[in-house]
């Protein structure tokens, strides 16, 4: 007997072709209660019997076996929410109880679609009211704020295994920095900080390497990301870009201890530009582009001690900053111009936060950790570039060769 083998002859297109007949819209054809609803619910059941004579061995009214002690005991009704709105179906029984429908689940009451759907409207950034109003008036489908929540909710299994996968053993270049969200915690709505580490692999590609949630940026709390990250497989990491942060080139050290570090130059200029006064701010600028825009590392102190000369007694602590962290700030000049472009700042992971912010836009604050982790994980499968390859990779890899030896060719072979 052929599995599932649905008979046409039964299906009833009566009430289909009445509505054919009766349409005057498009939405007679489409919207709730429609033809298209009419066909996938006489499928369904179609369907549903067809599995269920599969199970019992025989036709209805058919029964060849008198021995055989299940057969058919009637229907029950089920309303499924799908994309076409709601279904009510009827669902076949049997008597002994073990007849399990497959095409609709004994305890299922949504089509996948839907869940998906309400998925990808959150990952956009939609809020739980706004999806529920979509889902109602688009497809007629009336969905309950809770049950939108259990189905994101449902994320979280996949965010854990995410954020717990295997790592790439070495990571050429590698992003960290922070972005904050409002939360709300033991009744007050709190800063914290979603810390991304956002890197470059052998070949080419952009790894997220992980998100995380913590109540404020530390350099202890890179130091347990880092930590977490190596004991997920990275052995090393050659160039590390990151911000200002007090002791974060300390933390990096001390679990991967050959890593290269550049400073943000972009972080520090902003950092030493609070303590110059606007209108001086413009000039101040310029003279900064001739130090992070030198040629070579030679030139680039020659102007640092030209600032210096014409602005250390005026602005001491902007000047001051610039040369404290010089030694961090300084590492791009030792590679070729297309590496420098790539690390002199952490543009490429405040892209990303910028990506994140258009997702997160709508929102105030976030009723929970989990909340933000969900829709930030979302939010990486609708990011740009980050399945694409970097442009002139192989070359710039050949660069990183040459410099970092057999960092690198180790890890190739």
């Amino acid at each position: 007997m052929e599995k599932n083998t649905i008979d046409l002859s039964n299906f009833d297109f009566g009430p289909v072709l009445e509505k054919i007949k009766s349409a005057k819209k498009i939405e007679d054809l489409t919207g709730p209660g429609g033809v298209a609803q009419l066909i996938l619910k006489e499928a369904m059941e179609q369907i549903l019997k067809a599995e269920q004579k599969e199970h019992l061995g025989y036709d209805a009214y058919k029964k060849e076996d008198p021995l055989q002690s299940n057969s058919r005991n009637g229907y029950y009704s089920k309303k499924i929410k799908t994309s076409k709105g709601s279904l009510k179906i009827d669902v076949p029984r049997d008597r002994e109880g073990s007849f399990e429908p497959q095409i609709v689940k004994k305890f299922q009451g949504t089509d996948p679609w839907v869940e998906k759907s309400i998925t990808s409207m959150y990952a956009r950034g939609m809020s739980v009211r706004d999806i529920q109003g979509q889902l109602q008036e688009i497809y007629g489908t009336e969905v309950s704020p809770s049950f939108i929540t259990s189905v994101t909710d449902h994320v979280l299994e996949g965010i854990k295994e995410w954020q717990g996968r295997p790592l790439e053993s070495i990571y050429p270049i590698l992003f960290l920095d922070a972005i904050h969200y409002k939360i709300r915690q033991d009744g007050k709505v709190i800063s914290k900080a979603a810390y991304t580490c956002l890197g470059y692999t052998l070949e080419g590609k952009m790894d997220i390497l992980g998100i995380w949630i913590a109540e404020k940026e530390g350099a202890h709390f890179w130091l347990s990301v880092l930590s977490e990250i190596k004991g997920r497989g990275v052995e090393d990491i050659l160039i590390c870009c990151i911000d200002g942060l007090k002791g974060f080139p300390e933390a990096i050290s001390q679990v991967f201890p050959q890593t290269q570090i550049q400073l943000c130059v972009v972080h520090q200029i902003r950092a030493s530009l609070r303590f110059v006064s606007w209108k001086d701010s413009r000039e101040f600028i310029k003279d900064l582009k001739l130090i992070y825009r030198a040629e070579s590392l030679e030139l680039a102190e020659r102007e640092l001690e030209n600032l210096e000369g014409k602005w250390g007694k005026r602005y001491p602590s902007a000047v001051k900053s610039w040369k404290s962290n010089w030694h961090h700030l300084s590492t791009f000049f030792s590679y070729p111009p297309e590496i420098r472009k790539m690390i002199y700042t952490t543009n490429l992971v405040e892209s990303l936060h910028r990506q994140f912010r258009k997702v997160t836009k709508s929102k105030g604050s976030f009723p929970t950790d989990d909340a933000l982790k969900k829709m930030l994980y979302l939010a990486t499968f609708n990011i740009k570039g980050v399945k694409q390859g970097k442009q002139g990779w192989p070359r710039i890899l050949g660069q990183l060769e040459l410099i970092f030896g057999e960092r690198i060719s180790e890890k190739r072979n």
